[in-house]
């Protein structure tokens, strides 16, 4: 393959770091590709914990043709030992003439120090190349190096009249097949889904993947399913926690729920049962829950689909950083009928929350907005 630029070939590096979105935690997605008089002659993404980087790949296909050559990299090169041997070694022995880096490395013990020591070797280094959608992919980690969290995406589909459901709970189906299908390629990307038990009784969802073979990403495991219940009151025969899909699914429980003989059998199964706090309103403290889901099961993204007491709870406590809604142009009406938030919400609205890097698509009838949340100085930014 043939880049002119280094913002062609950059673009060739940000395409294998989406290729493995999902699949890398708690490491970045990254990816990487060496170029030699205009031509790639080496690529390669972060591998699934804990194996090789993006960089060592790229190299590794290179060759000896490394040697003079270009090392284009969507995240700074590491410098310390974790897991694998620092990249900025890897590049150095490579005989890299020169490195181009989209944005540096968030995490402390990395920031500037991995491009300083490639300087120090004698290696050029150009920074700030296809920073944005660089920035944009390791939004996950960041989140979960900087605030201790996995990032949060809240996804629902509604009728133009803002309902989530019909008055009987009929909600299949609002969005049309091809935003749905755009939920699974999302779903794809994250490292959990989660939802709350309200959602499991009503709709009995499986949260998985189903994407044809052509738009499938890198083989992978996951993503993980997760269900809060503060109770721990759950239906044992819903299919999250059949043969099939318990070993992959967690259940998050209030601390000191009395469902002991109920979570032991659903552990007995493969099920995954963690405990965390409760609020003040007896409900499990999501903030808590969520650092869980990092500290335990290695979670940088969790996409949030549900329902909407869950939805509005985690907007009251500032947790969703990103969302992304379908709006069907139906209409259904009803004073009953459920809309996508609930919670206690904001009483004024000049309060209310803005998005910002707002996106708009026509998605075949539906309508797609999606965007970072911006709760205002002071409030979760």
């Amino acid at each position: 393959m043939m880049v002119p630029d280094d913002a062609a070939a950059m673009r060739q590096a940000l395409a294998c770091a989406r290729s493995v979105e999902g699949r890398t935690s708690p490491r970045p997605p990254v990816g990487a590709v060496v170029v030699r008089d205009g031509e790639v002659i080496g690529q390669g993404a972060t591998a699934p914990p804990y194996g090789p980087h993006a960089e060592v790949f790229a190299l590794r296909e290179a060759g000896e043709r490394a040697r003079g050559a270009t090392l284009y990299v969507t995240l700074e090169p590491c410098c310390i030992t974790r897991h694998t041997p620092p990249c900025t070694e890897a590049v150095i022995a490579a005989g890299i003439r020169r490195v181009v880096v989209a944005i540096c490395d968030p995490n402390p013990h990395v920031c500037e120090q991995g491009i300083a020591q490639l300087r120090a070797a004698g290696i050029e280094v150009t920074v700030g190349v296809g920073e944005e959608e660089a920035r944009e992919i390791i939004q996950p980690f960041l989140s979960y190096i900087s605030k201790g969290r996995p990032y949060v995406t809240a996804k629902w589909a509604m009728t133009l009249d803002g309902k989530l459901a019909t008055r009987t709970g009929d909600s299949r189906w609002i969005s049309g097949p091809r935003s749905r299908l755009r939920v699974h390629q999302l779903r794809d990307r994250v490292d959990a889904i989660l939802v709350g038990a309200g959602t499991l009784r009503q709709d009995d969802p499986q949260l998985t993947v189903r994407l044809p073979e052509k738009l499938r990403g890198k083989p992978r495991q996951g993503p993980l399913r997760v269900v809060i219940s503060a109770s721990g009151d759950v239906p044992q025969q819903s299919r999250l926690f059949s043969s099939e899909l318990a070993e992959g699914t967690c259940l998050i429980v209030g601390e000191g729920s009395e469902r002991r003989e109920l979570l032991q059998r659903l552990r007995e199964r493969g099920v995954s049962v963690l405990a965390a706090p409760l609020d003040a309103r007896n409900q499990v403290d999501l903030d808590a829950a969520l650092r869980l889901l990092a500290q335990e099961k290695d979670c940088m993204h969790v996409l949030l689909e549900g329902g909407s007491h869950l939805l509005g709870s985690a907007l009251d406590c500032r947790l969703v950083d990103h969302v992304q809604v379908f709006i069907a142009p139906k209409v259904v009406g009803g004073s009953t009928a459920s809309s996508p938030v609930a919670g206690v919400g904001l009483a004024l609205m000049s309060d209310a929350f803005q998005l910002q890097h707002m996106y708009t698509e026509i998605v075949e009838h539906d309508m797609l907005i999606e965007g970072d949340i911006y709760y205002g100085p002071g409030n979760g930014n």
